[in-house]
């Protein structure tokens, strides 16, 4: 098996934007392929969650290597909803590492803001089982991570002072990152008393609707930062089927194939960048990842263990919660601040970052 290595990544600001999927696509493996010094592409994943629904085109593989240019190579579109953009980086780093392509071109992006909110929702809860009762009875996501959270601070103490940290930390860490959807300083005091969203989740617990794209170009050999494993696993569509709603066993399985295939260790990780679609959901992961123990990822998150002089930073990019969350960019999007912690070069440096972990829900992590 050969080393595989990200050797240019490009990506372009998140937020509420005027481009067109396609155009925001080849912004950002435009910046990629020059970064990499324009190689020979082999071939070309895209991720992708909700471009059919949202944006009317389908067929994002094909129609980015059309506008770059780079003939008849094979080229796909990825769905896995949250993990789509990871999942596409995923296969791709196997390929290469199996000897099959030399370099590969992966990009991510959704167009979502165009749509009204209704409209968009519908499209979310597609990544639900829609002919499940839980559907039909109009369970959507935020309202499945509310009752999470009411669990998880029922079983373990937390308060929802304890997602606002969350919340703050990654707002805060997103005020310095040039390509963050939400930058304007705020205070613990205007999270806590937000819009609600649905108990105990308020506005600033939830990624928005986002609008970008995000690529990196990955080469056979050690130029650049390398993929040291990725880990996969599945967990059940249906909210009535968990066993456990305090566990999130496919990212636990995932990190324990990427742990295992790496020969390393939650203590061997300098910084990660992890999957808050919720502010609950970051506390949940560092649980799952092997962090911190189970239940007490709120209080990592009181002490401040998950930032910069803590055990761990996580989500230095500001997080899907204030970096924002064009789902198909988001996976490709951690990897590049993981990408950047590692070459110095990133907003909100870490010291001495030398091994970083980047985390889909969905079951999906890659250990670089």
């Amino acid at each position: 098996m050969s080393d595989v290595s990200v050797i240019g990544r490009g990506i372009t600001t998140f937020g509420k934007k005027d481009e067109t999927i396609k155009s925001m696509l080849v912004e950002a493996s435009r910046k990629a392929i020059l970064e990499a010094s324009n190689p020979k592409v082999d071939a070309v994943f895209v991720g992708n969650f909700t471009a059919g629904q949202l944006a009317n085109q389908e067929i994002l593989g094909s129609i980015l290597t059309n506008e770059l240019g780079l003939g008849n190579v094979p080229s796909v579109k990825m769905e896995g909803a949250c993990a789509s953009g990871g999942i596409a980086l995923r296969h791709a780093y196997q390929l290469v590492k199996a000897g099959e392509y030399d370099t590969i071109l992966v990009a991510g992006a959704e167009k979502m803001t165009n749509q009204d909110t209704e409209t968009v929702t519908n499209a979310l809860n597609s990544a639900m089982d829609r002919e499940s009762n839980e559907a039909a009875s109009g369970l959507t996501f935020p309202g499945f991570f509310g009752v999470l959270t009411n669990r998880y601070m029922h079983e373990y103490g937390a308060e929802k002072k304890h997602l606002a940290m969350v919340a703050l930390k990654n707002r805060n860490y997103a005020r310095f990152n040039p390509i963050a959807q939400f930058r304007k300083i705020t205070t613990i005091e205007e999270i806590m008393n937000a819009r609600p969203v649905t108990d105990p989740l308020g506005l600033f617990d939830c990624s928005p609707v986002s609008d970008g794209a995000a690529a990196v170009v990955i080469q056979r050999g050690k130029n650049g930062v390398q993929i040291l494993s990725s880990g996969q696993a599945s967990g059940s569509p249906v909210m009535q089927e968990v066993d456990n709603m305090m566990h999130i066993p496919a990212t636990n399985e995932a990190a324990k194939k990427a742990y295992e295939v790496a020969g390393l260790g939650p203590e061997d990780i300098d910084v990660i960048e992890l999957h808050d679609c919720f502010s609950m959901t970051e506390i949940l992961a560092i649980e799952e990842l092997g962090f911190f123990d189970k239940g007490k990822g709120w209080e990592a998150v009181e002490k401040g263990a998950t930032k910069h002089g803590g055990t761990v930073p996580v989500n230095t990019s500001g997080g899907l919660l204030s970096k924002g969350h064009p789902i198909g960019a988001t996976g490709i999007a951690q990897i590049i601040q993981i990408v950047d912690q590692l070459n110095q070069s990133a907003c909100n440096q870490v010291d001495h970052a030398n091994i970083g972990l980047a985390q889909n829900l969905g079951g999906l992590e890659l250990i670089l």
